[in-house]
C-alpha cells in the first residue's frame, strides 16, 4: 500500500485516522460537544430575546409554549458539559488535580463576580444594585465550580455517585409535609433559598435583595455527573456512541415512565395542571425553578443521546455552531447587552422612545409589559436570527485568538 493510500487523499482522513483524531484526549476537541454547546447558545438567545420581547414564558398557545420549552435544554446541557470540560481540562498532560482545583476555584469566583456586576447591568440597564441582584445561570455555574474544586480531589466514581444521588434523590424532599413552609420561616431561610428553593433573599436592611433563580441543588449534581461523564468522551468512537445512546435513551425513557406514573420526580402533577394547558403540553411542563428530576431527565436524556449522532455532522450550520460552542462564555457575555440594546432600538422605532419597561429588573421581576408592546413570534425569531448572525464574527475572532495564544486570562472567557 502506498503512503498516499495509507494516509488518504490530501485534505482527507482515512477511517483509522478519523478515529485517532476523535479520541486524541489532550489536544483535540470533541466536535459533537462543541456543536451541542453552540446549539445551546442559539437556543439561549431565543429565550433572552423572548424576555425583552415581552412574550410570556409559555402558555396554552403551542407556538409560545414551545418557544420557551426548547430553551429548557440550555441550562442542563450548559452545567453538564461544564463538568465534562472540567474533567478534560484536568486530564491534560502534566496537569495535577491541585492545579485543576485552583483553576475551578478561581474561575468559579470570577463567574459569580461577573454575574453580580457586568451581567446584572447588561440585564437591566440600570444601576440599582442596592436593591436588586439576580443569581442566574452564570452564578450557579460559578458556585458549582467552586464546589467542584473540592470534589475533584475525590475518586472519579465517588464524584459521579454524589452527582447522581443529588440528581435522582433531591425531589424526595417534596414528599416531606410542610418542609418548604418551615424552611422559609426559619432562621436559615436565606441558606435554604440559595441551596434548594430559590426565590428572593434579603441580604441587608432596607430591601436589598438577591433573587435566586438557580439554586445550588440540583445543579451541583448535574455538574458532578458531567465531570464523571468525562472518560466517556475520551473513549474510542464506537464505544462512546453505544454508551451515550444507552444513557441518553435510558434517561429519556425514565422521564416518560415517571411522568406517566405521576408519583415522583416533579412537585407539580401534570394531571392536575391541565386547567390552563392542554394535556400534552402539561405533560412536558416540568418544573425548572428549582429544576426537578423530571426536568433534568427530559432535557439531559436527549442531549446525551445526540452526542454520537453529531460526531461526524458536517456542513456550514454545524461549523457555525462549533464556533459558538468553543467560546460559550464569551458569547454569553456579549449576547445579553446586545439583545437588550436591540430591544431598545426597536422600541425607539416603534414608539419614538425607549419604553421605561426596558430598564426594569429583568428577567425575574419586570414591571408590567406595556399594552401592545409584546412581539409576535415571527418578529421574535427574526430578531434572534439577527443577533446570532451578528455574534458570529466576534466569536470566530475570539475562537481563533484562543487557538493561537495560550495566555492564562483567555481561559477565563
Amino acid at each position: 500500500m502506498s503512503t498516499v493510500a495509507a494516509r488518504g487523499a490530501p485534505g482527507t482522513l482515512t477511517p483509522g485516522a478519523m478515529a485517532a483524531e476523535e479520541t486524541r484526549p489532550t489536544d483535540r476537541r470533541v466536535r459533537s460537544i462543541d456543536i451541542i454547546r453552540g446549539a445551546v447558545m442559539v437556543l439561549m438567545a431565543i429565550d433572552h430575546v423572548r424576555v425583552f420581547a415581552g412574550v410570556p414564558p409559555g402558555g396554552p398557545d403551542y407556538g409560545v409554549f414551545f418557544t420557551r420549552w426548547v430553551t429548557h435544554f440550555c441550562a442542563p446541557a450548559f452545567l453538564f458539559l461544564a463538568g465534562t470540560s472540567a474533567f478534560l481540562h484536568g486530564s491534560r498532560p502534566g496537569r495535577s488535580t491541585s492545579e485543576l482545583s485552583r483553576f475551578l476555584l478561581a474561575r468559579g469566583a470570577w463567574l459569580v463576580l461577573l454575574e453580580l456586576t457586568v451581567l446584572r447591568l447588561a440585564w437591566t440597564f440600570n444601576a440599582d444594585f442596592a436593591s436588586y441582584n439576580l443569581a442566574g445561570v452564570i452564578w450557579v455555574i460559578g458556585w458549582c465550580m467552586i464546589l467542584m474544586a473540592a470534589l475533584v480531589h475525590l475518586p472519579l466514581r465517588v464524584v459521579g455517585a454524589i452527582g447522581l444521588a443529588i440528581v435522582l434523590g433531591h425531589n424526595v424532599l417534596d414528599h416531606v409535609p410542610g418542609l418548604a413552609a418551615t424552611a422559609r420561616e426559619s432562621a436559615l431561610a436565606p441558606l435554604w433559598s440559595v441551596l434548594y428553593f430559590g426565590g428572593p433573599v434579603e441580604i441587608a436592611d432596607g430591601g436589598t435583595r438577591l433573587v435566586v433563580l438557580y439554586s445550588l441543588v440540583p445543579w451541583i449534581g448535574v455538574m458532578a455527573a458531567g465531570y464523571a461523564f468525562g472518560p466517556v468522551v475520551r473513549m474510542e468512537p464506537e464505544r462512546r456512541r453505544r454508551i451515550c445512546l444507552r444513557v441518553g435513551l435510558g434517561a429519556t425513557g425514565a422521564f416518560l415512565v415517571l411522568r406517566l406514573l405521576d408519583v415522583h420526580g416533579d412537585p407539580v402533577s401534570w394531571r392536575e395542571g391541565t386547567s390552563w394547558l392542554p394535556a400534552a403540553l402539561s405533560f412536558l411542563n416540568t418544573t425548572k425553578y428549582p429544576a426537578s428530576l423530571l426536568f433534568l431527565l427530559m432535557t439531559l436524556g436527549p442531549t446525551i443521546a445526540l452526542i454520537p449522532l453529531l460526531d461526524r455532522a458536517r456542513g456550514w450550520i454545524t461549523d457555525a455552531l462549533v464556533v459558538f460552542g468553543r467560546v460559550p462564555f464569551f458569547y454569553y457575555v456579549l449576547h445579553i447587552p446586545l439583545i437588550h440594546a436591540v430591544a431598545a432600538v426597536i422600541s425607539l422605532v416603534r414608539y419614538g422612545e425607549v419604553v421605561p419597561w426596558l430598564f426594569g429588573n429583568h428577567p425575574m421581576e419586570p414591571p408590567p409589559v406595556p399594552e401592545g408592546y409584546a412581539y409576535g413570534l415571527p418578529m421574535l425569531y427574526l430578531v434572534t436570527t439577527a443577533v446570532v448572525v451578528a455574534l458570529y464574527v466576534p466569536c470566530r475572532w475570539f475562537a481563533r485568538l484562543r487557538e493561537r495564544r495560550r495566555d492564562a486570562w483567555l481561559s477565563y472567557l
